[in-house]
């Protein structure tokens, strides 16, 4: 089932239940409030699909996460988890800008499977990890890579403002053991790779976060990217698709 986060005119900030060219518009935020419907459908023509989600705390990437990508950057893959942080106010949805600081050099698209927690979540075990997914959706980790480099470290490089497109939806009823990414820009494909890929798989990489952080509901981890990241400019447009998801879709720009 998928679960999106819409705006229709004058109206506040909305859930629905996605069913086919339509939202079933929910009473509430469903990870609070379960599915219990209003009986408005609204047509997804004339909604505006906002971030399914904005993390309640943090957002938890993984780094060098796919062998393939970790060679690319000729990197050794981590015996454990690499992990780091992105400030919630990077997450933008469908369709937004992502805005382009000035003077930062090269920027990379790096699509990603995200898994949306649920409820609070600490030291979970790996055998438990699905007690605390509300489910999954399509991420644009966002990187500025020159600034990675000349920093030593992650987080103002994937830190700005719009370095995090999530969307279109929520699905929770995904088999994230073998979805296929593909990351698109201007309509070439850049990435393409199975899940089967990932080196730390999601029950492991649950079990090992959640000992370090507490996630709240909302909360997102970003499972990491395969290989084949690379630039993009103001005026293209990157397009992150995984099977059983849908895509999302981002326009570049310059920041003013």
């Amino acid at each position: 089932m998928k679960i999106a986060r819409f705006a229709t005119p004058g109206e506040d900030p909305r859930y629905g239940i996605v069913d086919e060219r339509e939202l079933i518009v929910l009473a509430g935020d469903p990870m609070y409030s379960g599915y219990e419907t209003t009986g408005e459908r609204v047509s997804l023509r004339s909604a505006k699909l906002l971030a399914p989600v904005i993390p309640r705390s943090k957002v938890v990437g993984v780094g060098l996460n796919y062998h393939d990508h970790a060679d690319e950057l000729g990197q050794t893959p981590p015996e454990a988890p690499l992990l780091f942080i992105k400030p919630n106010t990077t997450v933008i949805g469908f369709g937004d800008s992502i805005q382009l600081p000035p003077d930062v050099g090269q920027v990379d698209f790096e699509g990603e499977l995200a898994i949306v927690i649920g409820s609070i979540a600490k030291r979970v075990k790996a055998e438990d990890f699905q007690d605390v997914v509300f489910g999954y959706t399509i991420a644009n980790d966002v990187t500025a890579r020159d600034v990675q480099n000349r920093d030593g470290q992650w987080t103002r490089a994937k830190g700005y403002d719009t370095f995090l497109p999530l969307g279109p939806y929520i699905e929770n009823e995904l088999d994230w053991t073998d979805a296929t990414i593909e990351t698109r820009v201007d309509g070439e494909v850049m990435q393409r790779e199975s899940t089967l890929q990932m080196i730390h798989k999601i029950p492991q990489l649950i079990e090992y976060i959640t000992d370090v952080f507490t996630l709240l509901p909302g909360d997102v981890i970003l499972t990491g990217t395969p290989a084949g990241i690379g630039p993009f400019t103001a005026g293209q447009t990157v397009e992150v698709a995984i099977s059983g998801i849908g895509s999302l879709i981002n326009p570049a720009k310059n920041r003013v």
